[in-house]
């Protein structure tokens, strides 16, 4: 069984950790939990560490799980915010989680016949069951105010205010990993640093009500070399979801990113093994013109989130403003791959009945001011310097028709 603490440390994916934590996972199959807030309908980048920490867990023989806030998600971790959250309705909350468990799948293996198979759970379940009186009595007992409020989550909060809501949020985190250690056999929780605060409430929650021995660990939150929150594009959140992030803009989030980082990203978020990872650094830093890391970054996580064909098409799409040969490429996008793929170019719009009725190629490079006027515009067309869906056009003479249209739309 592959040490998977050691193989963590290595990625940079260790921060705090329980002592006994690492003698557990070498006794004996262990199951472990990481929770994902359902306040959107679709994972972000930002949410792949927590599945990469299940990931490895798995694939070192252990069994995870997943548990989706059902319950946790209508309260509202206060740990990294300066502000509390909107609440969002039940039904909403329903919605993503739906949305986040297909993801979820896709990523784990929830083969029931495997000893250590995946789970999804939904805190919900057994939240709902729960009356708020039963609750303070019978779990808020156990943890003390003072104990409440020495957690960062807290403290950082206290100035601008912290409503009775977001405050008891550790405790009903921490009552989610007594009831999975109760009936799921959950010895163990993992999740992010800013997490801390919440597991160890949980930890000492279960030391108490039960005496059982859990433990856990977390990961540290990732930045960007610059100082800014990973995850994040230009245009925000970069998703899982295709139709919230197109794969071609998923794969150039990784293929853009600064050496620096890149160095990072491809141990955190690949599975390649250490040698291959330190061949492929090596080899990055003697020609990093050739970006061999972001390449290899960019593929190994489109491949892992949207499969092989997006990925060729993310590559192939790529080329598209400098290759010479691709029409046919340009023929085969969508409306919405080809906004992807020309984000940032400078556009401009042309009314359909004027292509209906056909109009000439000067005529439209001028009036739409490509060029500054016919002559000017004339003149690059007769020295090849004009190309319509990448097609060299020579033919001043040229008239411009719906047919020229790439989905003829």
């Amino acid at each position: 069984m592959t040490n998977l603490i050691e193989e963590l440390k290595w990625r940079g994916l260790l921060q705090d950790i329980i002592p006994g934590t690492e003698e557990q996972l070498s006794k004996e199959m262990t199951t472990a939990y990481i929770g994902f807030d359902p306040t959107a309908n679709s994972l972000h980048i930002g949410n792949l560490v927590p599945v990469i920490l299940l990931m490895h867990l798995q694939k070192c023989g252990h069994k995870p799980i997943a548990l989706v806030g059902g319950a946790t998600g209508m309260v509202g971790d206060p740990s990294g915010k300066s502000a509390e959250r909107n609440m969002l309705p039940l039904e909403t909350i329903q919605q993503n989680i739906n949305a986040q468990r297909k993801q979820l799948e896709q990523f784990l293996n929830f083969d029931p016949a495997l000893p250590n198979c995946a789970e999804i759970v939904n805190n919900f379940d057994w939240f709902q069951h729960i009356s708020f009186l039963d609750f303070i009595r019978d779990i808020g007992k156990y943890i003390t105010v003072n104990y409440m409020m020495s957690k960062d989550s807290v403290q950082n909060r206290l100035e601008s205010g912290m409503s009775f809501t977001e405050f008891s949020y550790q405790l009903v985190q921490g009552y989610d990993f007594y009831y999975l250690n109760q009936h799921k056999n959950v010895k163990m929780q993992m999740g992010g640093s800013d997490q801390w605060g919440n597991i160890v409430t949980g930890t000492e929650l279960i030391r108490k009500k039960s005496g059982n021995e859990v433990y856990a660990f977390t990961a540290p939150l990732l930045k960007k070399s610059d100082g800014s929150k990973f995850g994040k594009s230009e245009s925000g959140n970069v998703w899982i979801d295709r139709n919230k992030t197109s794969p071609y803009k998923f794969y150039q989030f990784w293929r853009k990113a600064v050496d620096e980082d890149a160095e990072r990203y491809i141990k955190v978020f690949t599975f390649l093994p250490q040698q291959e990872i330190e061949s492929l650094i090596a080899t990055h830093r003697e020609a990093t013109h050739l970006c061999v890391l972001q390449k290899r970054l960019a593929r190994e996580l489109t491949i892992m989130v949207h499969g092989e064909q997006d990925y060729e098409f993310a590559l192939n799409a790529s080329d598209i403003l400098f290759s010479e040969n691709t029409a046919d490429t340009l023929k085969n996008l969508s409306e919405a791959e080809l906004l992807d793929v020309m984000d940032g170019v400078p556009t401009f719009e042309v009314a359909k009945e004027l292509l209906t009725e056909g109009m000439n190629l000067i005529s439209l490079l001028a009036d739409t001011q490509i060029f500054k006027s016919k002559g000017e515009a004339r003149k690059m067309v007769q020295s090849g310097g004009v190309r319509l869906n990448k097609n060299k056009v020579m033919d001043v003479d040229y008239v411009v028709r719906t047919e020229d249209l790439l989905n003829q739309k």
